[in-house]
């Protein structure tokens, strides 16, 4: 068994209903595909109408399932109201809810204009939030149990220079996810969270880093594991956390970067850039001090 192959047993997620938002592309589509793959029925939504539809053929034909797809701006509640009534009247039960839908760019945050960092917040942390409201609150009118994943990301709790309006967003979308963990248990509504690490995809990558950034800036050489993360393997612990396999966990966020934010956290981590002759010439001199 390959970290690169599915992990759950064919069927975890038969008869389940999943709304993956920012489902056409990306780690939204691989997980989408995986959801499939395990039997659900996956609703996916993007302002991209095209995009969307060259996805849903592609995995139909992949993978035999069924995938309803829905144009929605997130950020536009009576859209993401219409999007539920869509979903709602085409499978007649929603079970998951998947907020994935974001954006973001690298900047120094003095060139921003407060549009620009308006745009970011309105999809991460208000587009989640709609989603959320919307959903969460069917689930409660019917009694009925739902499961929310939140993708977030490691810099949730620690910041980020340069990604600040993703920083914020992600943060609240963390905060919401902890926080309606405990206030809507209650309601047989779990909330979970994803903090990926480096998982290249083709758009976002090549917005954030155009040219040849991504050959200065390797991502790699900045993961403990020395490698950036294959789809599969956030869409085996996204299946995880929203089947029934996951039933007692809730309100966790699972970090999945191959210990990136640790080795950038430490104090002393950039001492990692001292080659081994120089670690035996330190080692030396302490010794030698020692025996002084």
């Amino acid at each position: 068994m390959k970290y690169t192959e599915p992990m759950l047993r064919d069927g975890a997620l038969k008869d389940k209903v999943a709304v993956v938002t920012g489902g056409g592309s990306g780690l939204g589509k691989a997980m989408t595909k995986y959801f499939l793959e395990l039997g659900a029925k996956v609703v996916i939504t993007s302002r991209n109408l095209e995009k969307l539809k060259t996805t849903a053929r592609e995995l139909e034909e992949e993978t035999g399932g069924e995938v309803f797809l829905v144009s929605c701006d997130v950020r536009n509640w009576d859209e993401v109201e219409a999007m539920k009534q869509a979903t709602l009247e085409r499978f007649g039960k929603i079970d998951i809810l998947v907020n994935n839908a974001a954006g973001n760019f690298i900047a120094p945050t003095e060139r921003l204009t407060h549009t620009a960092f308006d745009a970011v917040l309105d999809i991460v942390l208000k587009g989640t939030k709609n989603c959320t409201l919307s959903i969460g609150k069917h689930w409660i009118e019917q009694k009925s149990a739902g499961t929310v994943l939140n993708i977030v990301t490691t810099y949730s709790w620690t910041g980020s220079a340069y990604v600040v309006p993703s920083a914020c967003a992600k943060a609240g979308v963390l905060a919401m996810t902890r926080s309606l963990a405990v206030e809507w248990a209650k309601y047989g509504i779990r909330f979970n969270a994803i903090a990926p690490g480096p998982f290249p995809t083709k758009g976002a990558w090549d917005r954030l880093l155009p040219g040849d950034l991504q050959e200065k800036f390797d991502m790699r050489k900045r993961v403990p594991l020395r490698r950036v993360g294959e789809h599969q393997e956030l869409a085996n612990l996204a299946a995880y956390l929203v089947s029934d396999y996951s039933a007692y966990m809730n309100g966790e966020v699972v970090t999945i970067d191959g210990g990136e934010w640790l080795q950038g956290a430490g104090e002393f981590n950039m001492l990692e850039q001292i080659p081994a002759e120089m670690w035996d010439m330190l080692e030396a001199m302490i010794k030698a001090k020692k025996s002084g």
